[in-house]
């Protein structure tokens, strides 16, 4: 394999994933990919592109160590890192399980430091280092009883922002995915809508005024999914905007992003009858009204 292609290496690209499809975009592209995940028996979409594959578990600084060294040993460079693994949480804020909210910080913020510093060695020695994080535009809007996923995108963005102007003295650009709703398998592994553990509010939960729980919380992706576009098209414009010479800053691709955009410059509060509608908050309201 030539060693003049540029090299990517781009976390949780689990089959069905965004990850995977970033990586076969870029693969596509040219570039020499490596694909990594937790459990490297859940790489089966990216091997069959003929993509490479390391074991990395972001959670852990062993593997962490160890991925690093092995792609040293692989690569002997790296160019492009990409942040992608993460994950969500249904539940509305005051009966959110604090510890699972923990472990949600942990991947989806705390990770992104972990790994971007572990990998900035190799990164610095490239001509044309980038670490682009997975955030989403959660990160600006506010939907009901995804609130801790929010607040995590949140963390993440403005962490990514920071990144940028830190590293930039170093050739290392930093870019933010601001990505919409775009299909994937990322419901089907959220905690609250897994088959081990079926959507349940606490027992003494406010919300269970309404019959058979929260629609938004048991079932988002009818609501939130609609429209969403293809993961592999998302994947192809995200690539295209990553490899130009000059990338932009963030790069918002994804359905609903011109929504999100836009929202972000309207009075806080304007659009509240539209969430509440997707949220269903608006049958909460009535159920509240009719138990008094």
């Amino acid at each position: 394999m030539s060693m003049d292609k540029k090299v990517a290496l781009i976390t949780g690209c689990s089959s069905g994933g965004l990850g995977a499809a970033l990586a076969i975009a870029l693969h596509k592209a040219g570039y020499r990919v490596i694909a990594t995940a937790r459990n490297t028996s859940k790489l089966e979409e990216t091997r069959l592109s003929g993509i490479e594959d390391l074991q990395l578990d972001v959670l852990s600084a062993t593997s962490i160590s160890a991925c690093v060294k092995n792609l040293e040993a692989l690569t002997g460079r790296l160019d492009l890192l990409i942040n992608n693994a993460g994950a969500g949480y249904n539940m509305p804020l005051v009966d959110v399980d604090i510890e699972e909210a923990r472990k949600l910080y942990e991947l989806n913020v705390f990770s992104l430091m972990s790994v971007t510093r572990a990998f900035l060695p190799l990164l610095l020695e490239s001509k044309d280092a980038k670490v682009a994080n997975n955030i989403s535009i959660s990160a600006y809007v506010g939907l009901p009883f995804i609130g801790m996923y929010s607040s995590s995108k949140a963390a993440a963005n403005m962490m990514t922002e920071t990144m940028r102007l830190e590293l930039a003295p170093f050739g290392v650009r930093v870019i933010a995915l601001m990505t919409g709703s775009v299909q994937s398998n990322f419901f089907k592994n959220l905690p609250s809508t897994s088959a081990e553990a079926q959507p349940q509010l606490p027992e003494d939960s406010i919300y269970r005024v309404v019959p058979g729980g929260l629609k938004m919380m048991t079932d988002p992706e009818p609501l939130i999914m609609n429209g969403a576009t293809d993961a592999h098209v998302w994947a192809g414009q995200v690539v295209e905007d990553l490899l130009k010479v000059s990338p932009p800053h963030q790069i918002w691709k994804g359905a609903n992003v011109n929504a999100a955009r836009i929202g972000c410059h309207f009075p806080v509060g304007m659009f509240d009858r539209q969430v509440k509608q997707t949220g269903r908050l608006d049958e909460l309201e009535l159920a509240i009204k009719k138990a008094k």
